[in-house]
């Protein structure tokens, strides 16, 4: 299987970027494949700009959309790794959705409605917060974000949902046992969403 982990923190040395690396690693170490997209890395443009938005009159996606989509086009996997800013994910991933995985690549316009084109992909999110674990999923914020973003994307490009797996309590002061035992705990995750030795879908 192919993965494309997409990373939304602005941090280089922020703790969702190590569990990107470790999202890579992970999987490389299981015979899959695995690129990272490290959306501030790449400096990705967020801003859908007018002649990128569908309508009855030509339009078309821009270079970098059309480069990105074709390093997706074989991808049998996204995973998302962003911190939940506001009960939301921050804007540069709500970005990449927008401009790259909309219509000619996540759906194509259908009768009544549209049709989705990614069908037997997976998305799974891994998503932290300075907040308490038990804060967000009691105050419904998790969930919230889980059937507004996740749910919806499934929906709408025909994707299954792997999972949403959300660490609470992330802050600069984590001490190293407690990172290192998300990390594991991402590992353990990644293994039993992704068995080794699982073949490419489709």
């Amino acid at each position: 299987m192919k993965h494309a982990v997409i990373l939304a923190h602005p941090k280089a040395d922020s703790f969702n970027a190590a569990i990107a690396q470790a999202c890579v690693k992970t999987l490389k170490g299981l015979g899959h494949q695995a690129i990272l997209r490290d959306l501030y890395a790449m400096d990705f443009d967020p801003r859908l700009q007018a002649d990128e938005i569908p309508a009855a009159t030509a339009f078309a996606p821009r270079p970098d959309v059309v480069a990105e989509r074709a390093l997706l086009s074989d991808v049998d996997s996204f995973i998302f790794v962003y911190p939940f800013w506001f009960n939301a994910p921050p804007a540069t991933l709500k970005g990449y959705v927008d401009r790259v995985m909309s219509m000619g690549f996540g759906y194509a316009p259908g009768a009544g409605g549209s049709s989705p084109l990614l069908t037997g992909k997976s998305l799974l999110s891994i998503s932290t917060s300075g907040a308490p674990d038990h804060w967000v999923r009691s105050t419904g914020a998790l969930d919230g974000l889980v059937k507004a973003f996740d749910e919806h994307l499934a929906g709408v490009f025909g994707l299954t949902v792997a999972g949403h797996r959300h660490f609470g309590g992330i802050h600069t002061l984590l001490a190293d046992p407690a990172a290192d035992a998300i990390l594991k705990d991402v590992a353990a995750l990644l293994r039993e969403t992704f068995p080794k030795g699982a073949g490419r879908k489709g």
